[in-house]
């Protein structure tokens, strides 16, 4: 098993005021030659919205861009007619495909909206633009992973144009578990967004990343009441 170690304070950092965002990967003014993206996984953005505000409407293509809420709501509006909010305990994902214009803005004019903003590079291009988003309320367990994310219209979760699957799990203090891998020579990113955990015998802490290469399956103890995301991609695609 080989593993990276992506500490919280090792992250890039910008704060717009209206945006407090914090970068794994390189992303806009932040550039690491050493962390561009993590097999099929590109982007993993922290991002914290001031009340009332937001991205403006913007275009992508190519890219399948999913969105987990942590605290709050995001209003979203898109050029494919779609017009909704997202919420903590909903994912959202969006394959930018041939090309697509979206806005995203915090739901409430007052309170921060917290989320994850994550892009994976598809293993298709040029495909039909398509969203979707889900409740989790009915899929949800405590103490074990479960599936939010997957290449399979009919399994559980969303679905995105890559052989990508992604967990979450809420566990509490003391509770061992393992993840098993479920495409060889995929790799796990492992983000802890609360709590603490020993996996490979290293100790990861809140918003540390971990990427794992060269192994069928991962073991984790954790240490402290914890929430962690698992996101397994292609390293090769």
């Amino acid at each position: 098993m080989k593993t990276i170690l992506h500490k919280s304070t090792t992250r890039g950092h910008a704060n717009h005021g209206w945006l407090n965002s914090f970068h794994t990967f390189s992303f806009a003014g932040y550039y690491d030659p050493q962390r561009i993206h993590f097999g099929a996984l590109r982007v993993l953005n922290d991002d914290t919205v001031a009340g009332g505000q937001g991205f403006g409407t913007h275009p992508h293509d190519n890219m399948e861009i999913v969105s987990i809420p942590l605290s709050g709501s995001l209003r979203h509006k898109d050029s494919m007619g779609n017009t909704t909010v997202i919420s903590e305990g909903e994912v959202q994902v969006m394959s930018a495909g041939t090309g697509v214009y979206h806005s995203e803005h915090n739901n409430s004019a007052t309170d921060e909206v917290r989320f994850l903003q994550i892009w994976v590079f598809p293993e298709t291009k040029n495909v039909t633009p398509r969203y979707d988003q889900i409740t989790l309320k009915d899929i949800a367990k405590h103490n074990s992973f479960y599936q939010i994310l997957s290449p399979n219209p009919d399994d559980e979760g969303v679905w995105v144009h890559q052989q990508a699957w992604f967990h979450l799990g809420s566990f509490d203090k003391g509770v061992s578990s393992e993840y098993s891998l479920k495409k060889e020579d995929n790799g796990l990113y492992v983000f802890v967004l609360e709590g603490e955990l020993e996996v490979g015998g290293q100790l990861l802490s809140r918003r540390d990343g971990m990427g794992i290469t060269e192994t069928s399956q991962v073991d984790f103890k954790v240490t402290a009441d914890t929430r962690i995301l698992l996101m397994e991609v292609p390293m090769q695609w």
